[in-house]
């Protein structure tokens, strides 16, 4: 089976082509590979408290993410250990990762 290389223009792409598609690009940093995925029956029901709560608690923690690596040695601590990682693309996907555990159902910090 051949390999397709796409063009150009298709290796520079990610998320939507425009606000009205439900194709999505994203291109794999490590191995430059392209994968597109559709939007298939998306749910029109309104959300449960459940997702609120966990919307809301989501919010809450990527905040005091965004605070922990605005701190120049939290950032460095956490880029040394990013770097020596392959599994997260992203700073700050790894640095959720690593500071998820340390907050509660409600996105509080957990004491001790």
């Amino acid at each position: 089976m051949a390999e397709i290389k796409p063009m150009a223009l298709i290796e520079s792409m990610k998320k939507k082509v425009c606000e009205h598609s439900d194709v999505y690009f994203r291109t794999n940093k490590q191995t430059g590979k392209v994968t597109t995925g559709k939007l298939c029956n998306p749910s029109e029901k309104e959300p449960s408290a459940a997702q609120i709560a966990t919307k809301a608690r989501f919010a809450k923690v990527a905040a005091a993410v965004r605070a922990v690596l605005e701190n120049p040695t939290e950032k460095a601590k956490l880029e040394a250990e990013y770097k020596a990682q392959h599994k997260y693309g992203s700073l700050f996907g790894y640095a959720m990762h690593k500071l998820n555990s340390q907050y509660d159902q409600n996105g509080d910090p957990i004491n001790g």
